[in-house]
């Protein structure tokens, strides 16, 4: 399989346009939920012609950003982003079949790579302010016609923006897929276990109200600890599930605690 495939280029500026379209609902125009990764992980698939991944995708990452809303001056990690260049980086990476360890590395590669989508984001609404700032300056007839002016640059801008992060995204995230399916054999059963745990990772942030505004170090730990105890210590699931309840609820209280 090469690296450079025309299929998998077109596909992915396809996805890169869509994802763009896509997320102008996040807060730009419409929010009619479109952008959710619930949603907008399998519409993905759909698009590649595997949903199954993206419904797998989109779920497991509905439920770690459940509780992130861009409200006031908080700009959450990008979900839509996430949710829509892991599905297209795990299909694009191994085309024909579901790959639940090819799945979860999508996963953990765009979560790490959640910071820079904040950025892009905190750059993007920092260049609408200072279109907004320049139409208000006009007056008399000029300042309608300002303010249509910035609102629809503004939102150009932001369709912009998720663009070039999808296409920045997806050829390295599909360079990396490919890297990982040469790993051994064991490296893919700790990632199929660590897609495993990702519910119940999510149903705890859920629960306790948590949200994941960066890279996260207890996902991480959680991941390394799952990969040591079911790979390297061959320790069942049994004992695998409840050390990671235990590590879940540690790392609650540790946010929780006074600062």
């Amino acid at each position: 399989m090469t690296f450079v495939d025309p299929h998998i280029v077109l596909s992915a500026l396809g996805i890169a346009i869509a994802g763009g379209l896509i997320g102008l609902d996040r807060t730009a125009v419409g929010q009619f939920m479109i952008s959710q990764p619930i949603v907008a992980g399998p519409f993905t698939g759909w698009l590649l012609g595997d949903a199954t991944t993206g419904l797998l995708v989109g779920a497991a990452l509905e439920l770690i950003w459940i509780l992130d809303m861009p409200v006031g001056s908080f700009v959450p990690a990008d979900s839509t982003v996430a949710s829509i260049s892991a599905t297209a980086i795990a299909v694009l990476g191994n085309p024909g079949a579901v790959y639940v360890p090819g799945i979860g590395f999508s996963i953990l590669l765009t979560v790490i790579l959640a910071p820079i989508t904040m950025r892009a984001d905190q750059v993007a609404r920092q260049f609408n302010a200072r279109l907004a700032d320049a139409a208000q300056s006009a007056s008399g007839p000029d300042l309608r016609k300002r303010l249509a002016r910035a609102h629809v640059s503004g939102v150009g801008v932001f369709f912009l923006k998720s663009l070039a992060v999808y296409l920045a995204f997806l050829p390295v995230g599909i360079v990396a897929v490919r890297l990982f399916l040469a790993m051994p054999d064991p490296v893919h059963r700790a990632m199929a276990l660590f897609v495993k745990l990702l519910p119940l990772m999510g149903a705890a942030l859920a629960a306790r109200r948590l949200s994941m505004k960066a890279v996260d170090l207890f996902l991480l730990g959680g991941f390394v600890l799952a990969a040591l105890m079911g790979q390297v210590f061959q320790a069942p699931a049994l004992v695998i599930l409840p050390l990671a309840v235990a590590g879940g609820l540690l790392g609650a209280r540790y946010r929780e605690r006074p600062s």
